[in-house]
């Protein structure tokens, strides 16, 4: 087989695998993500169920490939974000993460919803999402790792009991960070979410009005949790 004919079939098959992912994510918008089908997809496109089958041999198949591409579109956002905002203090590089997460959930509603809300029945995430899951996380573990080097990083308080578990966390995923820094960024991670969460599932209406100046306001009080030093521009 020639070079042009293993690039072309290449193309094709890239091609339809792009157009798969896209009807099922017409699905997960109109069905949600319990409801998916290979079939239905398979239907959809004018593909032979059998077909579909050379491109994702089950449904679970074909979700882990949707959340992969949703955790990298939002850990995209999230490090486009650090990377504009570099010649901010890190407070304002944590600001700017923080609201490129809501962005990106609000523009994407769904998808947000696949990796973030409830989990479909039946379906366990494999191990190979794990890296495209963790570059929100590692974007902000890079924001704190910046701010140490460049004095602005105080550590919180910690309680006595809480030391074994701050210890085993940093030593986990940052051992470069002080203990206590690791317990407040896994706290504020959550909490990041958490607020998103609300917004984009509704929870924050007829509470929140101006949303987005609320959601500022949050973002720049987890900074202060973690132990960022804020300028005044970067205060809300």
């Amino acid at each position: 087989m020639s070079s042009t004919t293993r690039g072309a079939r290449a193309r094709a098959r890239t091609e339809v695998t792009a157009a798969i992912k896209e009807e099922a994510r017409r699905q997960l918008v109109a069905e949600g993500a319990a409801k998916l089908s290979l079939r239905a997809v398979a239907r959809e496109l004018g593909m032979a169920s059998s077909a579909i089958y050379r491109y994702f041999p089950s449904r679970d198949d074909l979700l882990t490939a949707l959340i992969i591409d949703a955790y990298d579109s939002l850990g995209e956002a999230a490090e486009t974000a650090r990377a504009q905002a570099s010649q901010e203090p890190p407070a304002g590089r944590w600001v700017a993460v923080c609201a490129a997460v809501r962005a990106w959930a609000l523009a994407h509603p769904h998808e947000y919803a696949l990796i973030y809300g409830t989990p479909v029945p039946g379906y366990t995430a494999p191990s190979t999402t794990i890296p495209a899951a963790s570059r929100v996380a590692l974007a902000l573990i890079g924001i704190l790792r910046e701010a140490r080097q460049e004095s602005c990083l105080t550590p919180p308080a910690l309680p006595d009991g809480l030391t074994p578990e701050a210890e085993r966390m940093a030593a986990d995923f940052a051992p470069d960070l002080p203990p206590p820094v690791a317990v407040a960024l896994v706290a504020a991670w959550a909490e990041l979410f958490g607020l998103v969460g609300f917004e984009v599932f509704g929870q924050f209406h007829r509470v929140v009005e101006d949303r987005e100046c609320f959601f500022r306001h949050a973002a720049c009080r987890l900074a202060d949790s973690v132990g960022l030093t804020r300028s005044p521009a970067t205060t809300g």
